[in-house]
């Protein structure tokens, strides 16, 4: 995949009304292609609400492009750079996006379809570590992080609660000794 765009051509930021860019980038497909108008990409991705981006020669076959479509606001006059939307365009790997305590469903291997809560994440080794909640005692396994799916984000765990109640027991144990010291 080449990372540059053709020389002439520019990128154009299209306002649209949240929830509707997927609905623009279609009705803007269809009239390019049933129109003839020279549009070379029409972008909309899923983490972006509100935009879509077109790849043109000029914005005279942006305006023409998106004259009278439905859900769209105007664009946004300057330039987008193409790296800029490069890291929305780009795929993310799976183990960045879990955290522990998540609850995944697993998409391949042998434990295919069975949800699971994450129980440990190795970002070297792009792996995962689960219990699965549907087996009737506790079964710890590691699969590759490509084979699980997130459904629900879980809860953080509570290392700091826990640190705090220790220090405190180990401060109550210290002004027992203490006391006992005086006496």
């Amino acid at each position: 995949m080449s990372t540059s765009q053709p020389a002439g051509t520019r990128i154009f930021a299209i306002r649209t009304t949240a929830g509707q860019e997927q609905n623009v980038a279609l009705l803007i497909e269809r009239r390019c292609k049933s129109k003839n108008i020279p549009i070379k990409a029409v972008v909309s991705p899923q983490d972006v609400r509100g935009y879509v981006f077109l790849e043109a020669n000029g914005p005279n076959i942006v305006n023409i492009a998106i004259e009278d479509v439905k859900h769209i606001k105007g664009w946004v006059p300057g330039k987008v750079k193409f790296e800029d939307i490069m890291k929305f365009i780009l795929p993310k790997p799976v183990v960045d996006t879990i955290d522990i305590n998540d609850k995944v469903e697993i998409i391949a291997g042998p434990f295919k379809s069975m949800q699971a809560k994450v129980t440990q994440v190795d970002k070297a080794k792009s792996s995962v570590t689960l219990e699965l909640l549907e087996a009737p005692y506790t079964l710890p396994i590691t699969v590759h992080a490509e084979q699980v799916k997130l459904i629900s984000r879980g809860e953080a765990p509570k290392v700091e609660e826990k640190k705090k109640e220790e220090s405190e027991q180990k401060t109550d144990i210290f002004k027992a000794f203490e006391e006992l010291e005086e006496d």
